[in-house]
């Protein structure tokens, strides 16, 4: 659910895509290795020591939905079981320079840890330098500033297990046409942290898996409006797709709309991120087999923790991955609340009663 305001930005963090697959596994903007969030815990003791100490966090956002809601409350009830308050929470609507103000507002109330997705590198750097200067620990989401040193100045990159996502992909559509047959893969054609790694997954996982499945069509998009026209023309030259992988829910919008023009029933599709409109063809029983999603609650939980972990003086890893899930029509609605910590769409809902 990060990726639509990852690339409305524009500005994604480095990637290491050669060792990503590599190691078949998600790495950091630096290649750095990843550290599992179920690691990142504290004891009772440790909540107890900080309970006492009147602390204070701030919660900067680049934007508001329910992907940013489900982090900020699982954020939000770590804190509270070290009795540390949330005194700031703003949405800077994905303007960089509204970030800058909304950093400068909240360090007027001098919060002790700060957890952030930088919208601009260089101009969160620069904006982000006050609070390091103050001893405020930064947990960042996803992206990092340009120049900042893990240790010094930020306690840790928090993010998607990335490669995790494709491959599960991968296996959902692998399992769902026999693991033999001809598949469509139509991943993001730009530099992109965060899609790059899912969609190369993906592919790698095939390739290296499946022996029986053949990847026969390749199709970049930039832009999801044009998702519809790609794949309507990528199906006319291979009518006889089994499935397709999309990089993500809002293009696989439009690839559901070309299978439905051509009457094509056959074709699965697997894609990438919770969406309405792409679950409710997958409780109908349509072209969507499965949909994996990320464990934005736990990226939270993730984040609160590292932060906390930060203000004890203890070292913490410098990226740090929550897992990811598959959801199936067998599994919607306990799927939605455990990625969004919210219940399904009413639709959804419906369409299954």
């Amino acid at each position: 659910m990060l990726i639509k305001g990852l690339l409305k930005t524009g500005l994604i963090a480095g990637i290491m895509m050669t060792s990503a697959l590599a190691h078949a596994q998600t790495v950091g903007p630096n290649g750095e290795t990843a550290t599992p969030s179920a690691e990142i815990t504290l004891s009772d003791a440790e909540f107890a020591s900080l309970k006492e100490k009147g602390l204070k966090a701030a919660l900067l956002w680049h934007t508001s939905s329910d992907f940013i809601n489900a982090v900020s409350a699982g954020a939000t009830d770590e804190f509270a079981k070290a009795g540390v308050s949330i005194a700031v929470t703003t949405d800077a609507g994905f303007d960089a320079a509204r970030q800058r103000s909304d950093i400068e507002t909240a360090l007027t109330a001098e919060p002790d840890v700060i957890l952030a997705l930088p919208l601009d590198p260089v101009t969160s750097a620069a904006a982000f330098r006050e609070a390091v200067a103050n001893n405020t620990k930064l947990v960042f989401l996803s992206n990092l500033p340009s120049g900042y040193e893990h240790g010094s100045d930020y306690a840790a990159i928090v993010t998607d297990d990335l490669f995790e996502m494709g491959k599960q992909a991968a296996d959902a559509l692998a399992r769902d046409i026999g693991e033999k047959g001809k598949v469509g893969w139509i991943f993001h054609d730009a530099t992109y942290y965060v899609t790059n790694q899912r969609d190369n997954a993906f592919k790698t996982t095939i390739e290296k898996d499946y022996p029986g499945i053949e990847i026969v069509a390749e199709q970049g998009i930039t832009d999801p409006a044009r998702a519809e026209e790609l794949a309507s023309a990528m199906l006319l030259q291979h009518p006889d797709l089994d499935g397709i992988y999309v990089t993500w829910a809002e293009p696989a919008d439009g690839v559901l709309a070309a299978l439905r023009a051509s009457g094509n029933k056959h074709t699965k599709i697997v894609t990438l991120d919770l969406s309405e409109p792409v679950a409710l063809d997958m409780v109908r029983d349509g072209n969507v087999t499965a949909i994996v999603a990320d464990k934005a609650y736990e990226l939270g939980r993730a984040m609160a923790a590292t932060g906390l972990k930060a203000l004890l003086g203890e070292e913490t890893p410098a990226f740090i991955v929550a897992p990811a899930l598959t959801v199936e029509k067998a599994n919607v609605l306990e799927g939605w609340k455990e990625s969004l910590n919210r219940e399904a769409p009413e639709s959804v809902i419906k369409t299954l009663n």
